[in-house]
């Protein structure tokens, strides 16, 4: 059971306080991506969004959509229909805008909706995805498994999350920097005091590498991989829908 990290020091469940937190950060969200990841996150959307490719999904569920960035990038598999879920109506407000300012209302649909409880039949979705998202789901077995009910047999889940390099110098300088540098930044733009530096308490607490493909295995997935992305600072995780 991994350690459950929360971005305030409050009385509410973590839902509850990461849907606050997005909702406080959500108008600065993109731009602080951008600069505190010097735009590597787009580089590292394009390679996630690259794996579903050979499946050539036609209906999508995009989980913890945030501001549409996968979602969007995801247009390129040309699906029928993509749908964008988020607890966070702050960060959907943001992705609603830059969807229809690409002209793809037609194509991606956003509502507000949470990942353990998803509001679709069994069995519906071609492909799942969530990017950056599943570290803040409140029960992550439970997150995913209800993903699993939702995708078809032989649909598959794929998820783009931060992990922890191992090597040395990479992992003593990514340590410096995500827990000194970036929190400093991001609070500081953002102004929530604390958004940012729930980024690597959460990135640390959560079950990286094997241990998360292990706990993909155990909610319904077969053929599990992983995926290191610059120097493992990231990773693309996949996983096909047993039938």
């Amino acid at each position: 059971m991994s350690k459950t990290v929360t971005p305030y020091n409050s009385d509410g469940t973590k839902a509850e306080q990461v849907e606050q937190m997005f909702d406080n950060i959500a108008p600065k969200y993109d731009f602080l991506n951008r600069t505190l990841s010097f735009g590597v996150d787009i580089v590292w959307r394009k390679i996630a969004v690259n794996k579903l490719k050979k499946l050539q999904p036609k209906y999508i569920l995009d989980i913890a959509t945030g501001t549409s960035d996968l979602a969007i990038e995801a247009m390129k598999l040309h699906p029928e229909k993509i749908i964008g879920i988020d607890i966070s109506e702050g960060m959907l407000q943001v992705g609603r805008e830059k969807i229809k300012q690409k002209k793809l209302s037609e194509k991606i649909f956003l509502q507000k909706a949470d990942s353990e409880n998803i509001p679709f039949k069994d069995n519906e979705f071609d492909a799942a995805m969530v990017s950056f998202g599943v570290r803040n789901f409140e029960h992550l077995e439970k997150g995913l498994k209800e993903i699993n009910r939702v995708l078809k047999p032989g649909g598959m889940l794929m998820i783009l999350e931060f992990s922890q390099p191992e090597s040395f110098p990479i992992k003593q300088l990514y340590g410096f920097y995500s827990k000194r540098i970036l929190p400093k930044v991001g609070n500081s733009i953002s102004k929530d005091n604390a958004a940012y530096s729930y980024l690597p308490e959460s990135v640390e607490a959560f079950p990286h590498g094997k241990r998360f493909l292990e706990i993909l295995a155990s909610c319904g997935y077969k053929n599990g991989k992983q995926t290191k992305l610059t120097f493992g600072i990231a990773s693309i995780y996949t996983g096909i829908k047993a039938s």
